[in-house]
């Protein structure tokens, strides 16, 4: 206004009611506004916990096929060693079975179960269980130095620890029995 007049404001009565109004209007948009975070979590959360149960509600069964996989290698582990003079159908059988198991491992793998050999680094207690300790020169304590049975994870989560040899320090070999591990199961 250029005539130096100011606008007419509300009455002095209304000016409470209308203070009490907008620290409402503030208290609705802030509650909406809560309201909409709220629900966006819940949503996070659902569509984390749909994709977890997506990705580990096969662990039962990986469980199982995981351990078929490993019999089938100490099957192929029994087997005695090819000669020269083993029969063509063995050879063959043996082959088989090799191409079987690589064939099964695959599968496995794309399926987002996969196996891993430890041997040569540190022990891990939340990946490795310990069955044997051995001294070893070249190596430092705690070092894995033969893997009974490899780890088993399904899409990042241990389905399955493996078992292990680990090295042990020359001053333990006075304070313990030497420990032989037996691998025929």
């Amino acid at each position: 206004m250029t005539d130096g007049r100011s606008e007419p404001g509300p009455p002095d009565d209304e000016k409470p009611e209308i203070e009490r109004l907008i620290g409402e209007l503030a208290d609705m948009r802030d509650r909406w506004m809560r309201s909409e975070a709220e629900i966006a979590n819940v949503r996070a959360r659902a569509a984390r916990s749909i994709e977890e149960m997506r990705d580990f509600a096969i662990q039962k069964f990986a469980g199982d096929v995981v351990e078929a996989a490993e019999n089938l290698r100490r099957g192929l582990e029994s087997l005695p060693a090819a000669t020269a003079v083993e029969p063509k159908n063995i050879t063959g059988l043996r082959a088989g079975l090799g191409e079987i198991e690589r064939s099964f491992v695959t599968t496995l793998e794309r399926n987002g179960i996969k196996k891993s050999d430890p041997t040569g680094i540190a022990f891990r207690p939340d990946v490795h269980q310990a069955v044997g300790e051995q001294e070893a020169s070249g190596y430092a304590p705690g070092t894995v130095l033969q893997t009974l049975s490899p780890t088993w994870t399904l899409n990042g989560r241990l389905l399955r620890p493996e078992m292990v040899v680990v090295a042990k320090s020359s001053q333990e070999k006075a304070n313990a029995p030497a420990i032989h591990v037996d691998r025929t199961v």
